[in-house]
C-alpha cells in the first residue's frame, strides 16, 4: 500500500494506492485557510475508514511543488516523518506534472496551473509522446497571466486548481487558443500524485529524505521584519 499527499495549495489531498496503481482510498478538503491543522485527523479518518493498517504502508509519494510555500512544508515534513517512522521510502514528484497526469489522452498539448501570488501562475507544457504519454515540454515557469500565450502558441489544454478564477482569466487572455479541462479536474489529486510516483517506486528509485526539498521557485510572502538602524553604518 502506497500513501500519497499533496499541500501544493490552500487544498490538500490525500490517498492510499495498491502498488498496481488501484486507489483503495482519498481525501480532498477544498481550500480554506488555516485548514492544515486536519491534515493528521484526515489521515487517521482515511486510513480507519478504509479499514487499512498505516504499518502496511511500503512508501510514500509526497508533491513537491511548486506551489503553497506553508502547504509545501507542511506535506513534505509529514511525509518525511512517516518516512522515517515506519521505515518505508520517500519519493518527491513534481505538482504540476502531477496536475497534468489527471487528464486522459487529449491530442493537444497540456499546460498546468497553480497559484502563485500577485497575478501570477506555476505552470508547465506537457506534450503526448507516440505512446499516448505525457511528456514534458519545459521546466516549470512562474509567470503573470498576460505571460502565458508564451506556452501556447497553439490551441492547448489547461487545468489547474480553480475552474472559476483561473479558467476565466485564462480564456480572456487566450481566447480560442485556451481550451478548459472539464471543472471536476480542477482540483490537485493526491492520486495523481501517487500514480505519477509509482513508476519510480517500482523501479526502486528513491529519494534521500535528507536531501528532498521543496520546490518553491520564489521566496515566502512573509519576510522578517529588518532590523532596527543603529548608529554604525
Amino acid at each position: 500500500m502506497i500513501l500519497a499527499l499533496n499541500t501544493s495549495t490552500l487544498q490538500f489531498g490525500l490517498a492510499l494506492l495498491e502498488e498496481d496503481g488501484n486507489i483503495r482510498a482519498e481525501y480532498f478538503m477544498s481550500k480554506g485557510k488555516g485548514h492544515f491543522g486536519s491534515l493528521m485527523p484526515a489521515l487517521d479518518f482515511l486510513v480507519t475508514s478504509s479499514k487499512s493498517d498505516i504499518h502496511d504502508l511500503e512508501g510514500i509519494i509526497v508533491a513537491m511543488g511548486p506551489g503553497s510555500f506553508t502547504g509545501l512544508r507542511v506535506g513534505l515534513s509529514t511525509a518525511k516523518g512517516l518516512s522515517h517512522g515506519l521505515e518505508v521510502p520517500i519519493i518527491g514528484v513534481s505538482s504540476l506534472e502531477a496536475m497534468a497526469y489527471q487528464l486522459s489522452y487529449s491530442g493537444f498539448p497540456v499546460i498546468s496551473v497553480l497559484d502563485s501570488r500577485k497575478y501570477e501562475f506555476f505552470a508547465a507544457r506537457f506534450i503526448w509522446g507516440d505512446d499516448h504519454a505525457l511528456v514534458r515540454n519545459g521546466k516549470d515557469v512562474c509567470l503573470k497571466v498576460e505571460d502565458l500565450s508564451s506556452l501556447c502558441k497553439e490551441p492547448a489544454l489547461f487545468v489547474g486548481n480553480d475552474f472559476t478564477g483561473q479558467g476565466s482569466l485564462i480564456k480572456e487572455m487566450l481566447g480560442p487558443r485556451a481550451i478548459l479541462a472539464p471543472a471536476h479536474l480542477w482540483n490537485p489529486k493526491a492520486s495523481a500524485v501517487g500514480i505519477l510516483g509509482l513508476k519510480r517506486f517500482h523501479a526502486r528509485n528513491f529519494d534521500d529524505s535528507q536531501q528532498l526539498s521543496p520546490i518553491y521557485m520564489r521566496p515566502p510572502g512573509i519576510r522578517p521584519n529588518p532590523s532596527p538602524v543603529t548608529g554604525d553604518i
